[in-house]
């Protein structure tokens, strides 16, 4: 999700990137590619990463298994920034680290500029990742960007102590029955919720309720010759719609914007009772909540399965070690440290071999009244059967989207329809 006062910024770095990479060269120091000997020279490697990949206790022993080498992590807060930072420094030609992780939202654009990244086919890894994954990052010419971190299958986080005190059903089993269904279904439970409750949110945010919802929608932006049809989609529409309904005239909403301050601080409370949830989300929640007691996860997703999110790891050619670089990226998505990665901060893994693990489906979360959150995760996985298409502009629109309804939902500054309008005017612009 995206903060409003990023967006100047946002589209700042974009447009420097877009020029200044028209002028770029593949960069990076003279015989510093993948493909050259690592060797045993002591060696510093920064990664740059956002949000939660679970990587804290995978850097020690990475660097307990090769003492000649060094890991610097510079670790975002959100999405948003780590963009920020890559688009600048791209541009730029120099900063960025040596291992760079992406979110997939924004994977497209750098696509466009793969010249400015290392190619990391290899033998050692064909097969590892499901189909769609690698699809994701690998060019029309075949080369292969970046080696995938997790997948973001998502079930319904919830407050099970505030679902019993509204007398609503509350161990998972019969929440995943009560919420399988449509997105109706789920906001006339939040509105049963809401009544019972005196008023506590159902939901943290639109934007992120609507996120859930769009990632349902085959080609919502885009067509696939990447044709921009966002502001003619009746589906986008009738969702943004719907969103806002349910949050400003039913009352669902706790009018919060992800990852700012106040939603930080609302997980200390009783601001809302369920958080649309991938597997990425629950170190997240857990972080946020900690000491609070009665979160839980069903096994269940409103309109079928959804995706949302995963991430890659990327090898800028301006880095002095590549070699070294690819050899840390290459065993920090391999099955075994990404099963590690999901039990420390459930970052749900994307290799084939991981999801056959017994490790990994029998894995439990204590923080989450020790749900099955292996099995449960598995399930919505194989639950997920549309793959949205997000071309280059998806990230510019989708962001603009997020501003159209944190205007309604949390500044309250425009009613739908006038937002609505601020959105087609912002996606002309592109």
């Amino acid at each position: 999700m995206h903060s409003r006062a990023r967006t100047t910024t946002l589209s700042a770095a974009a447009a420097c990137l877009a020029l200044a990479l028209t002028a770029c060269g593949s960069g990076g120091p003279e015989n510093a590619g993948v493909d050259g000997e690592t060797g045993t020279e002591d060696v510093t490697l920064s990664v740059g990463t956002f949000n939660e990949f679970g990587y804290e206790e995978l850097f020690t022993e990475y660097e307990e298994l090769n003492p000649n080498v060094t890991i610097e992590h510079k670790k975002a807060a959100t999405s948003n920034e780590a963009r920020d930072n890559l688009t600048t420094r791209l541009a730029a030609g120099s900063g960025l680290s040596d291992i760079e992780g992406i979110e997939m939202d924004w994977l497209p654009e750098l696509l466009e500029y793969s010249d400015q990244f290392a190619d990391l086919s290899d033998p050692a890894v064909e097969g590892r990742w499901l189909d769609w994954k690698t699809a994701a990052a690998t060019t029309e010419d075949g080369q292969l960007i970046g080696y995938g971190t997790d997948a973001g299958p998502q079930a319904v986080c919830y407050r099970a102590d505030l679902f019993e005190k509204a007398g609503l059903p509350s161990d998972r089993e019969s929440v995943a029955t009560m919420l399988d269904g449509s997105w109706q279904d789920y906001f006339e439970a939040g509105k049963e919720f809401v009544v019972a409750s005196d008023g506590v949110a159902w939901f943290d945010s639109a934007g992120a309720t609507y996120q859930g919802m769009i990632n349902q929608v085959e080609n919502a932006y885009e067509d696939s010759d990447g044709t921009v049809i966002a502001t003619e989609n009746a589906d986008v529409k009738d969702i943004y719609e719907q969103v806002l309904q349910a949050s400003v005239e039913d009352g669902l909403s706790a009018h919060l914007t992800q990852w700012e301050d106040d939603w930080v601080a609302s997980f200390q409370s009783d601001a809302f009772a369920t958080k649309l949830c991938p597997g990425w989300m629950l170190g997240v929640i857990e972080g946020n909540a900690e000491g609070v007691e009665g979160w839980d996860i069903a096994d269940v997703f409103p309109g079928g399965g959804g995706n949302w999110g995963g991430s890659y790891l990327t090898i800028p050619t301006q880095g002095a070690h590549q070699a070294e670089a690819k050899k840390l990226a290459e065993w920090l998505t391999a099955p075994e440290q990404q099963i590690k990665a999901f039990e420390s901060k459930g970052t749900f893994p994307s290799q084939v071999d991981a999801l056959k693990s017994e490790t990994l489906l029998g894995q439990s979360n204590a923080f989450f009244n020790d749900a099955p959150t292996g099995e449960i995760l598995a399930n919505r996985a194989t639950a997920i059967d549309v793959r949205p298409f997000k071309g280059p502009k998806y990230f510019p629109i989708n962001d603009a989207m997020q501003q159209a309804l944190t205007r309604v939902d949390v500044d309250k500054t425009d009613d739908p329809a006038s937002s609505w309008e601020k959105f087609v005017t912002a996606v002309g612009a592109l």
